[in-house]
């Protein structure tokens, strides 16, 4: 069996927003990953201030109210949060 490897580039976030349905997360390079919001109990159940805090780690973001962390990986694979 033979393995795919995909270059995905640069995978540091630079910025979150959240519409009503989507987290949107701009990559260092310029995209954007748009998810379900659904994907991600706890974000979609959170305050507007508590989405507002996050940290952008070096590989995903952490919101420290909400001890909550996503890697950029993660949903560019479509891995749901718990």
């Amino acid at each position: 069996m033979s393995t795919l490897e995909i270059d995905v580039g640069d995978l540091r976030a630079s910025s979150v927003e959240f519409t009503a349905t989507e987290l949107v997360v701009t990559l260092a390079d310029g995209r954007k990953i748009a998810t379900p919001l659904e994907w991600y109990p706890r974000l979609k159940r959170a305050s507007s201030v508590e989405r507002a805090n996050y940290e952008i780690m070096p590989m995903g973001i952490h919101w420290p109210d909400l001890d909550e962390d996503l890697g950029i990986a993660g949903m560019l694979a479509g891995r749901r949060g718990v």
